[in-house]
């Protein structure tokens, strides 16, 4: 919400400067978004005086001034506007003076052919109204030389974000008495005087729907004159950000923005019949002021007469009711509207107000007969007119909160010491009423007083949020122990482990669509689906995180990223419940093309091995023990995909080149690799984790390598045949690892050759011959198991 300074000062009285008064409201809970201050704007903006106006010489609209500006000068200024003339006093932008409206510099320049020192302002230019016929007119004293900011009276402008619970602040009067509470200076209530009615209301006025419309009441106004309304109105307005339309219009924008109560005005010729609060019909219609239409059911509250709906209650007015520059006669409404009526209309129809926002929230139900004087008294004081006897229809909630509270509280819950005196006094001065035995009774404007706990939020922020010491939460002695389980620090390690390996995390949607459910898993292996989804994109609970990370693949190639590295850790769901795992997928070019290795290379399906052992890994799994065994299953290319499992029957992983059929389905058109890890089938490791790591012990002796050729079956894979070398000798064998792979000349058909490099390492003492043939012939033996012999 937006107030000027001057509009504050309306409502209190204070000599706090604009510093002060935007810490008085962050201390009592209302926080300051930002501050504006409109002279800064006006920066470079003088009154002026033009001396002397005739027709410039090459351009029939356009007129060279001669203008003064106090100091003994005069300039010249080429202006196209109507009403310039020698004689009167406008508003002159000087060279290097921005224009409001559209940050424009002003400079000295020549047009057609004409110097010209600056520019006569319109007030659409400083952003001051909509007028653009002519350049402003200031009255004959205005002061020639003096800035135009400090003439126009410029206050600063506060942008406080009130929350939803304190609905009694959505006006500047209510933030001026939360302020006063504060001690920033003194309240001062606007005194709503009884307009006395001349004439009976010749409008039936009443409520068919008390339950979305509590109260409702009215008067006409006759023989006013809708003009312009008083600028001090308007500068108040256009602080908070509200357009100047109409004196109607700008009185009950007026009164919803001082008060926080939204009223309305109807043209009274062009209601037909009784003017009644009644639930809607299914199906009817209303064009709203915004100029859009409506179509309402039969829980909506609307404002009608007998020739229809005009008014969305509590939210909107219509556009065939509302008051224009011709209306003469006017029905001034004010109600009370219930909250949750309004809540749920708004978000049906999609529609947001000022006015939504306050009823919504709950207004002050005790301010109907008050608001309604007031707006009654605005409208006489600047429109004119005479007003009719005030017709009540109904009667607005009475029955204020009352709650037991105990002053202790106040340390207690708020972590401050107040004084049961200032407490008391903080309390009255937001209208609260205290007994001697502290049954203290909530103004009924304050809908959020629920309990104690709320009269404690109320005497904290008045003495002062800042007030309260900043105390450490107690913790028993010694190392706290971890509170992350296993599988929280599992999934932790592996997040890291991925995005070290240069993959960006994804976070992509449990729900997917049925098409993208079938493109990754047969249909009885997606059990969960919504019988009522929000969208059919979003029906079915994801049997696979592929679906999500294929999409977001496909966006980022359509918008032409060349190179696409994702993970993402969620769950997959399944008949015996949710799993979950980890997927990443590599998209795009592996390594760009270069001078040094030609074109682009794509990614393949050792890349995604690479990546799926890497974070198999950072998971704690038993990397050395996993065999790589058969197809990955239909979503990935036969002959360029597997499975790592620990055993035939426990399937830990799976990697490989995504099937094309797979990616048609999600309409990409490059290789994608992808690695799928089922994190709850790694095994927890034996014995509990430990804090720090052990300490770093190198080995005392020399590693040996030692070089092994071996001749096998093409169809062997090459990790069953570095098991087998592994596990020749456990206690001397710490690595080994495939170098070469070689088929062709010298090879057999059928065969190929595996050239390994083992990493022999010694513990107490060097190896001697002996024992260097003694690991050989048992890492030849082992190799013998899966059919390997030693090459010669």
């Amino acid at each position: 919400m937006k107030f000027s300074l001057e509009w504050l000062k309306y409502f209190l009285e204070t000599e706090a400067s604009v510093a002060e008064v935007s810490a008085a409201l962050n201390r009592v809970g209302l926080e300051v978004e930002g501050i504006e201050d409109p002279a800064d704007r006006l920066a470079g903006f003088t009154v002026a005086e033009v001396l002397t106006a005739r027709p410039h010489p090459d351009a029939d609209k356009l007129q060279v001034l001669t203008v003064s500006t106090g100091n003994g000068d005069a300039l010249q200024v080429v202006c196209g506007a109507p009403n310039a003339r020698a004689g009167m006093k406008g508003v002159l932008g000087l060279p290097g003076a921005k224009v409001p409206a559209n940050g424009l510099e002003l400079r000295k320049s020549a047009i057609r052919g004409v110097e010209s020192n600056g520019m006569m302002c319109s007030t659409r230019e400083l952003e001051l109204g909509d007028d653009h016929a002519g350049i402003i007119e200031l009255p004959d004293d205005a002061p020639v030389g003096a800035s135009f900011a400090e003439y126009h009276g410029s206050s600063p402008v506060f942008d406080v974000a009130i929350t939803p619970n304190r609905p009694d602040c959505m006006g500047v009067e209510g933030i001026a008495r939360d302020l006063a509470a504060a001690g920033l200076g003194t309240f001062k209530p606007f005194a709503a005087e009884a307009v006395a009615g001349t004439f009976a209301c010749p409008i039936e006025i009443r409520t068919d729907d008390p339950e979305g419309c509590p109260a409702f009441y009215g008067r006409v106004v006759r023989g006013v004159t809708n003009g312009s309304s008083p600028e001090w109105m308007q500068q108040r307005l256009i602080a908070a950000g509200q357009r100047p339309i109409s004196a109607l219009v700008d009185i009950t924008n007026y009164m919803m923005l001082a008060f926080g109560r939204p009223a309305h005005a109807y043209d009274l010729a062009k209601l037909n019949g009784a003017v009644v609060a009644r639930r809607a019909k299914d199906g009817e219609q209303v064009l709203a002021l915004n100029e859009k239409t409506y179509t309402l059911d039969s829980e909506m509250t609307v404002i009608a007469d007998d020739s229809g709906v005009h008014d969305i209650a509590g939210i909107m007015g219509g556009e065939h009711s509302g008051v224009y520059e011709k209306t003469t006669d006017v029905l001034l409404e004010i109600a009370y509207f219930d909250p949750e009526r309004i809540g749920q209309t708004g978000r049906k129809l999609g529609l947001a107000s000022d006015a939504r926002t306050r009823f919504e929230r709950g207004v002050d139900p005790a301010f109907l007969d008050d608001g309604l004087e007031i707006l009654t008294a605005l409208i006489l004081r600047i429109c004119g007119g005479e007003a009719s006897e005030v017709v009540r229809a109904g009667s607005p909630p009475s029955e204020p909160t009352v709650v037991a509270y105990d002053p202790a509280l106040a340390e207690k819950l708020g972590g401050v010491a107040i004084s049961e005196d200032e407490q008391r006094a903080t309390l009255a001065a937001l209208d609260f009423e205290v007994t001697a035995d502290w049954q203290v009774t909530a103004p009924l404007r304050r809908h959020d007083i629920e309990g104690p706990a709320d009269i404690v939020e109320e005497v904290v922020r008045i003495h002062g949020l800042d007030n309260i010491e900043s105390v450490a939460l107690p913790r028993t002695d010694g190392v706290a122990r971890p509170t992350a389980t296993s599988e929280q620090v599992m999934e932790r390690r592996v997040r890291r482990a991925a995005a070290a390996a240069g993959l960006n995390e994804a976070v992509t949607w449990s729900f997917i669509s049925e098409k993208e459910a079938a493109a990754v898993a047969p249909r009885d292996h997606w059990p969960w689906v919504l019988e009522n989804p929000i969208s059919e994109d979003l029906k079915v609970m994801r049997p696979s995180l592929l679906p999500g990370l294929l999409s977001a693949v496909q966006r980022n190639l359509d918008r032409g990223a060349q190179s696409v590295r994702l993970f993402e850790i969620g769950r997959r769901y399944l008949a015996d419940g949710e799993h979950p795992t980890l997927v990443c997928v590599l998209a795009g070019e592996r390594a760009a093309r270069s001078w040094q290795g030609g074109k682009a290379q794509d990614f393949d399906a050792y890349d995604a091995k690479a990546i799926c052992l890497e974070l198999l890994e950072a998971a704690g799994a038993p990397v050395g023990n996993l065999m790589v065994m058969g197809e990955a299953g239909d979503v990935y290319h036969p002959g360029q995909s597997a499975t790592l499992r620990l055993g035939p029957k426990k399937q830990i992983a799976s990697f490989g080149m995504i099937h094309p059929a797979t990616l048609k389905a999600f309409d990409i058109d490059v290789p994608v690799a992808a690695v799928g890890i089922h994190l709850d089938a790694i095994p927890a490791k034996k014995g509990g984790g430990a804090f720090a790591r052990t300490a770093y012990a190198p080995p005392a002796l020399q590693s040996v390598v030692r070089d092994f050729a071996f001749l096998l079956d093409a169809g062997v894979p090459a990790g069953d045949l570095l098991r087998a070398v592994n596990g020749a000798d456990k206690t001397n064998i710490v690595d080994a690892r495939v170098f070469d792979d070689f088929r062709g000349t010298g090879v057999p058909e059928g065969k190929k050759s595996l050239a390994i490099e083992v990493t022999l390492q010694p513990r107490e003492e060097s190896y001697k011959e002996a024992d260097l043939k003694a690991i050989s012939d048992a890492i030849v033996a082992s190799a013998a198991k899966v059919g390997a012999e030693l090459r010669g």
